[in-house]
């Protein structure tokens, strides 16, 4: 079977099994294969790796994983691209692809099975409507995983890696940095895929970190909390607080708890570090009715 990563390769399979895209799965085919290459690279794939592919599409990236991994296990959500998948990977004996949705599979049990629970690391064009559900599935269900290498919405990646203060700041970029270590590897313009799409793209590294930097009293509330600092952003950390209706601390005592920290009455979410956010949580972890 031909290597998929050009524009020839990949119209001509798409042809002969007469594939139309769907909009509803956001399918973008990377067509270059110096950029895959680069992927895979910044993954630090070796032979000792089981790779985890979300939406292998037709193939393409899963065969320049499949050169270095041990196994790969791919996950496709698009019933329609699995005949294509058989082709493109018939020569490929170390890959298993699964048909369904990633956010419904017990990712912990194909580890057990495939790697013997031993962390894997996970590789990803991600379509850009799903990314932010299927980064904190990994994360808050605790899958055993190394790495997560992805291509993302380029204003996504950014959010990742924002620091406090900055406009890019947001509740996504507590979680990524509160698991792991971010690290945007390149930037890839649209015109590297098929169909093109309307933003450009970045890759990003998320290395897990063997535990947080911070220590939570309960780590779904801290994100319960940073959740509604952020919900009504214009808001000051008082106020969003005490309109969120889910934390059940009066706004009284999140004064006080604020004043005790420090911060001023009028400061908001958007300033606090991760470490600021995880003292004020477990304040209020203690202080909830």
């Amino acid at each position: 079977m031909a290597t998929l990563g050009n524009a020839k390769n990949t119209i001509e399979i798409l042809q002969k099994h007469h594939f139309s895209f769907q909009k509803k799965f956001g399918q973008n085919f990377l067509i270059d294969g110096n950029i895959l290459g680069k992927i895979v690279d910044a993954a630090q794939i070796t032979e000792d790796d089981c790779v985890l592919e979300i939406g292998p599409g037709i193939g393409t990236m899963t065969q320049y994983l499949a050169e270095r991994a041990r196994s790969v296990i791919a996950v496709e959500i698009d019933k329609n691209l699995i005949p294509i998948l058989q082709e493109t990977l018939s020569s490929y004996d170390n890959v298993k692809v699964i048909h369904e949705d990633v956010l419904k599979v017990d990712i912990n049990h194909i580890i057990q099975e495939e790697n013997d629970g031993k962390p894997i690391k996970v590789v990803a064009n991600l379509p850009y409507y799903i990314t932010t559900p299927i980064i904190m599935a990994l994360f808050e269900n605790h899958i055993a995983l190394q790495s997560i290498t992805i291509m993302v919405q380029k204003e996504v990646a950014d959010r990742m890696q924002a620091a406090p203060g900055t406009k890019d700041y947001g509740a996504l970029s507590l979680a990524v940095c509160y698991y792991a270590k971010p690290e945007i590897i390149m930037k890839v313009p649209a015109s590297c895929f098929m169909p093109r799409p309307n933003v450009d793209s970045a890759v990003i590294r998320l290395t897990r970190y063997e535990k947080p930097l911070v220590e939570a009293v309960d780590e779904s509330w801290l994100f319960a909390v940073i959740r509604a600092s952020f919900n009504q952003r214009r808001k000051t950390l008082l106020n969003g607080l005490s309109n969120a209706g889910n934390l059940g601390v009066s706004k009284e005592k999140i004064a006080e708890i604020i004043a005790q920290m420090g911060l001023s009455p009028t400061i908001r979410g958007e300033t606090l570090t991760l470490e600021q956010f995880t003292e004020l949580s477990n304040y209020l972890f203690l202080a909830k009715a």
